[in-house]
């Protein structure tokens, strides 16, 4: 078994990682102030609600949350009880066109980016820009399709995840006490997988994947050592059966998704576990005030941009989580940024 599975990092990654995946915020901050003129706008309309935004530029529901959400993690829009949003003090003197300090002219330079003009059509249809925003390029969930996309994005995936796969595998050690097997629900290369059960021996493992992700996880899982505890079954998640196990594991998988889809990961989960299976979900989480924190309402906006999804709250996903039959557990945080949440199936 490679050693390195069990070996966390001296040093901690979260710069490195915070770099990554902050990239889009500003491209979408830029749209939102020299294409959308949003805050100006809103200065002039103060106390409207998210619904009254999306009439008013013709935009649909996720983007306008996880633009909202990484304007009140720095600080740009104020949010009361009643789910209104006003401009705060510092975007009326700096984001504001009548304002003498109007800071735009720094963003109009930046506006051509296209990352910045994609996020434009996001926001009126909820679809994903390719990725990348590359011209001869399909969204993430059409690019994954693609050999050549999958094994690159796979391997980014994969290195990120030996050190915060270990870290989770610490941090789980009383909920999957006494477990046998464990699903990892769109395991990628199954680095998930390979960190916990190098943590725990009695452990065994399924990575559910589609082609041509499921031969890239065969692959990686042998060189870790474990192909004698571990299967790689290929199905698609939302269409095929879920091989049998008394955990399931959604690493990274839910924020590629809308809220309806979600739902139905969940109730899919639900429908295959026993009672008492557990759920762990691994994420970047946005905090429950839906302020921040700022590196994970920039990793919203990236999602936001190239998937179906978004960083969501531990709140959102507990209402969902009991919708489908199950009792949540508290959140709790591992390593840079990422944290889960666990639930038992009634």
């Amino acid at each position: 078994m490679n050693p390195f599975l069990t070996q966390p990092p001296e040093t901690d990654p979260i710069a490195v990682l915070q770099l990554r995946d902050g990239l889009y915020a500003a491209d979408l901050m830029s749209a939102a102030i020299s294409h959308i003129d949003f805050f100006t706008w809103l200065a002039a309309n103060p106390r409207v609600a998210d619904a009254d935004i999306c009439e008013q530029f013709g935009f649909v529901a996720r983007p306008v949350d996880v633009l909202l959400t990484l304007c009140r993690a720095y600080g740009f829009v104020l949010t009361d009880a009643e789910g209104r949003h006003q401009v705060s003090a510092t975007a009326q003197e700096h984001l504001v066109r009548e304002s003498p300090f109007f800071l735009g002219a720094y963003y109009d330079s930046m506006k051509d980016r296209p990352v910045t003009l994609d996020y434009l059509e996001v926001f009126k249809t909820g679809k994903p820009a390719s990725w990348a925003s590359l011209e001869d390029q399909g969204d993430w969930h059409e690019a994954m399709h693609d050999e050549h996309f999958a094994q690159g994005f796979t391997a980014a995936m994969d290195c990120r995840g030996l050190a915060l796969g270990q870290a989770l595998a610490r941090a789980v050690g009383p909920f999957i006490e006494g477990r046998q097997q464990v699903l990892d629900v769109g395991g990628g290369s199954g680095i998930y997988t390979a960190t916990l059960l190098a943590a725990y021996p009695k452990l065994r493992g399924v990575v559910m994947e589609q082609a041509p992700v499921d031969a890239i996880a065969l692959k990686t899982l042998d060189r870790h050592g474990l192909k004698d505890r571990v299967q790689v079954v290929t199905a698609n998640l939302f269409e095929n059966s879920w091989p049998s196990a008394d955990v399931h594991l959604l690493s990274n998988v839910l924020h590629d998704w809308d809220v309806p889809e979600v739902r139905a990961i969940l109730k899919r989960s639900a429908e295959s576990l026993a009672p008492g299976g557990l759920v762990i979900i691994h994420e970047v989480f946005i905090n429950e005030a839906k302020t921040g924190s700022i590196p994970a309402a920039a990793y919203s906006a990236l999602l936001m941009q190239v998937t179906q999804g978004k960083c969501y709250t531990p709140l959102e996903y507990g209402a969902l989580l009991e919708e489908s039959g199950f009792r949540v557990g508290p959140y709790q945080e591992t390593l840079a940024d990422r944290g889960f949440m666990t639930a038992v199936r009634l």
